[in-house]
């Protein structure tokens, strides 16, 4: 770099020549997220203010070159431990030059472990394990190496990329009273406790989200808790899709008579009539006596499905009822299977 290049480290990280390194740290980790290529894309004006804010960051973090550079100022590259101290002036590897700060991501699983790396490392790193993007975009570069360059992703707005996610999940499971009513939960998720609120009309596989209540990063930035919600079984009711089914048994009198009944819903005992010739297995609907529908006063339905059932304890009457109705019946309900075969 000849002398009319001079570049004021200082003056590209915005902090004085007094500055401490935390203050240097400080400045750097927010003028690379500013400028990184990701966050500006297609910016190269962008680009190289990224470039330019990691090779000041590099020499004013190293105690050494730091010390070099203000001692020799402009010239501080011919001076005797040239150039930045990099090898006793032999050239980096890779042709890469503190004026073409340019550099592989692939050793990286994500821009927060590079930007790590800039922060903790970055004067101990040998210039040979840098090299240049090979004349692709850092977009580009993200793609092929795994890196994580997305806006939402560097930004933190979309946490639940690969390798960088603060986001966490948990399981919350119900009784079919509290998904149905909806319920204030108190839980503990990695050491934190945490109030929600599920709304009503939650269904096993539904997620709650619950913001600001995911993992923590060094940087005051804090992912959301997904809760999944699962719900436990019921002795009566189940879900058939979006219905609730219910299975109601009745008598064999019923089922030939007729008859009406007390069938219990989620909010209560509504009466229904059985038709009279009923089959068992046949399902009556309850329009508007299901499930709630999430953010609608809405239902949807019930569906009853009828099972005969025939008693199992008869008394002597019972008995000689049964006795003379099946000496009396004239309709044979196995007709239609006499001539059948093969």
């Amino acid at each position: 770099m000849a002398a009319t290049d001079f570049k004021d480290y200082y003056s590209i990280l915005g902090v004085s020549k007094t500055a401490s390194a935390d203050e240097i740290k400080k400045a750097f980790r927010r003028l690379a997220r500013q400028y990184h290529p990701d966050m500006n894309p297609g910016d190269r004006n962008a680009e190289a203010r990224f470039k330019e804010v990691s090779e000041a960051y590099e020499i004013l973090s190293d105690p050494d070159k730091r010390k070099q550079y203000d001692r020799f100022g402009q010239y501080w590259k011919q001076a005797g431990n040239s150039p930045g101290g990099w090898n006793g002036g032999a050239a980096p590897q890779g042709g890469a030059t503190p004026g073409g700060f340019d550099f592989d991501f692939s050793q990286y699983a994500d821009f927060d472990e590079f930007i790590e790396s800039l922060l903790g490392g970055m004067g101990g790193r040998t210039r040979s394990q840098w090299s240049s993007y090979g004349g692709a975009s850092p977009r580009s570069a993200s793609r092929s190496t795994g890196f994580s360059g997305g806006f939402e992703d560097f930004a933190g707005y979309n946490r639940r990329s690969t390798g960088v996610s603060l986001d966490q999940e948990a399981t919350l499971s119900l009784s079919l009273a509290e998904a149905f009513h909806g319920v204030e939960k108190r839980l503990s998720v990695s050491g934190q406790k945490v109030s929600v609120r599920i709304p009503p009309g939650a269904k096993k596989g539904s997620r709650v989200r619950v913001k600001g209540k995911g993992k923590k990063d060094g940087y005051g930035r804090q992912g959301d808790l997904y809760l999944n919600i699962d719900l436990k079984p019921h002795q009566f009711f189940e879900f058939d899709g979006d219905n609730l089914v219910c299975k109601v048994p009745i008598s064999p009198d019923e089922a030939v008579l007729g008859a009406k009944i007390e069938v219990p819903t989620p909010d209560g005992t509504v009466t229904v009539s059985i038709p009279a010739g009923i089959r068992s297995g046949q399902m009556l609907r309850l329009r508007g006596k299901g499930w709630r529908r999430p953010k609608s006063s809405a239902r949807t339905d019930q569906l009853v499905k009828v099972e005969i059932t025939p008693p199992t304890r008869l008394s002597d009457e019972e008995r000689q009822l049964y006795q003379k109705l099946r000496d009396c019946r004239q309709e044979n309900p196995r007709q239609a299977l006499e001539h059948l075969g093969l």
